[in-house]
């Protein structure tokens, strides 16, 4: 597959990278001073990671968390700034450790630079995760 060329062809890359569980890939997305934001994100989580390195630790036990099957209802929305795009999307799938539903529903605000994330922040509801007993604070607990 060629590179995505628009920041909406590299998100939508970017999802179909988390249901196949590879990580690796996903974290090349990334420019290397990229940031991900969490501004909901309950204590003792992590609210800001400031470089590729950072993102790729966070995520890389993802997948032993959370079993993502799909990312219905996206909706990509263009801004003013022809970098940045707003994704409303849900994720469904199962929580690895008790199998019990996943059902999370996203707002990510997405920056671009030269074909690579420079920018993720992500509003979702972490009362929704903590009701069902997932842990995904980055500790790989």
């Amino acid at each position: 597959m060629s590179a995505p060329t628009s920041p909406a062809e590299l998100f939508r890359h970017s999802l179909r990278l988390l249901l196949d569980k590879n990580i690796p890939a996903w974290t090349e997305l990334w420019a290397d001073d990229g940031v991900a934001e969490f501004p909901f994100a309950p204590d003792g989580w992590p609210r800001r990671l400031e470089g590729k390195e950072a993102v790729a630790a966070y995520m890389r036990p993802y997948p032993d968390h959370i079993d993502l099957h799909d990312f219905p209802d996206l909706r990509i929305h263009h801004t003013t700034d022809p970098r940045t795009v707003v994704a409303e999307m849900r994720g469904v799938g199962r929580l690895v450790r008790t199998g019990a539903p996943f059902d999370m529903t996203y707002i990510a605000v997405v920056t671009v630079r030269d074909g690579r994330i420079i920018s993720y922040r992500d509003y979702w509801n972490p009362l929704a995760v903590l009701e069902n007993g997932a842990d995904f604070t980055g500790s790989g607990r």
